[in-house]
């Protein structure tokens, strides 16, 4: 986004003591709380999945219907419908082809003889939170191809029809819901009607440096040290208890009412605030997840984070800061001690969410970054509700009259 800014070099060792174990970075439990609800980063991890995902022709009833760049984002669900019911049938139930399958019982994803889910991208299964989302939008793909079938749509029009409502449904939460509590209300809604000034697309849509290796990492701040899933259940950190790449305990299916706020039930739990600090959890992350190191800094994501950022050559937050127009914040405000260099992007971006978000949302630098790709590829893709039907707003009942949300996916209204 921003290719004439120079790249930020530091010292190797002392960027990684700033992620490491006892750092400024290391939060320990984490239990500080933020007025976002808990289950907002998990569906920004799917989001971040999805836009990240390989792509490949979807497949349905023999034709090509959708032929793209191998490497082009879209907002679209493809680690839920892989090559759809033609090219990817495993992940499609052969008694209904239009619907997706999920393990008997309908609380675990179908897997293999080893444990391993039969879904369209495996990141999907990484821990609990994800594969209770991918389980969640599984069931909401077949309501709603219950729901046309109700309606009298043709058979050989189901699967198309349910996978496009469902899509401009998860489309319609990420602008309306996601972001504006991500980047803010008013930077979102900016971006939406005066367009991008920073994301500069000429052909297909990508995904920036910037982006990738920065502002969209900020979800690891908001991360806490355990979670409640089942009502009156012990609570869990994500790693090592909640790992995933194995079958789904009993313990570990998440009431997605403890995650997302929903009228007439208790507050759902909080995010921890974005400020640049990771629960042990995070800053000591098992060799299951990291493998063998040499070097300890590596067992933490801050660390590996931090040097992320320096390998892909990212500019400085002040740098970015300056290029946006956005006022730098001061050494005191950034709060990193001893350190006396211009400050990592992804750092910074953390900092400044605590210094001007309230630990809510992010600021001008990282809140511009993250809205203006995530509206821009949405806004440019051929399948989008943007580009074919700007006006359409969702159809799926809500649990609030007029206010369609994330757990409105997750959590089926009457």
């Amino acid at each position: 986004m921003f290719p004439d800014l120079p790249a930020a070099r530091f010292d190797d060792d002392r960027l990684l003591a700033l992620g490491s174990e006892g750092s400024i970075s290391d939060g320990g439990a984490c239990d500080t709380e933020s007025q976002i609800e808990a289950g907002q980063p998990f569906f920004g991890q799917y989001l971040a999945h999805d836009l990240t995902a390989d792509r490949s022709p979807l497949r349905v009833h023999g034709d090509i219907n959708t032929l793209r760049n191998a490497r082009t984002p879209r907002a679209n669900l493809e680690a839920l419908y892989g090559a759809g019911p033609i090219g990817a049938p495993y992940l499609y139930d052969q008694t209904d082809p239009a619907k997706l399958l999920l393990a008997p019982g309908g609380r675990d994803l179908p897997r293999n003889q080893q444990g391993l889910a039969l879904i369209g991208d495996p990141r999907n299964d990484v821990h609990a939170f994800m594969t209770g989302l991918q389980i969640a939008l599984i069931g909401a793909h077949n309501r709603l191809v219950d729901r046309l079938r109700a309606d009298n749509v043709a058979e050989s029009e189901l699967f198309d029809d349910a996978r496009r409502a469902l899509i401009w449904h998860y489309q319609w939460v990420v602008l309306n819901d996601f972001l504006p509590n991500l980047a803010g209300s008013a930077m979102t809604a900016s971006i939406l009607e005066d367009g991008l000034r920073f994301y500069h697309l000429t052909g297909d849509p990508f995904i920036p440096v910037e982006f990738a290796d920065a502002a969209y990492r900020y979800g690891h701040s908001q991360i806490k040290g355990d979670y409640q899933l089942r009502p009156g259940g012990r609570r869990f950190p994500v790693f090592p208890d909640l790992a995933g790449f194995r079958s789904l305990a009993p313990e570990h299916v998440i009431a997605w009412e403890l995650l997302f706020d929903v009228p007439g039930r208790p507050p759902a739990q909080r995010a921890k605030p974005i400020d640049g600090q990771l629960p042990t959890s995070l800053i000591r992350l098992p060799e299951s997840i990291t493998g063998v190191v040499e070097v300890s800094a590596y067992r933490s994501l801050a660390a590996r984070d931090l040097q992320r950022g320096m390998g892909t050559g990212l500019p400085s937050g002040e740098a970015v800061a300056r290029a946006v127009g956005a006022r730098p914040l001061t050494p005191q405000e950034l709060a990193l001690g001893d350190w006396q260099d211009e400050t990592p992007l992804w750092l910074y971006i953390l900092r400044e969410a605590a210094v001007h978000g309230g630990g809510d949302h992010l600021g001008e630098v990282g809140g511009r970054i993250v809205a203006e790709v995530v509206v821009g590829i949405i806004r440019t893709d051929p399948e989008s509700y943007l580009t074919n039907d700007p006006s359409w707003r969702p159809t799926l009942p809500s649990h609030e009259p007029g206010r369609f949300k994330i757990r409105d996916l997750l959590i089926p209204a009457r």
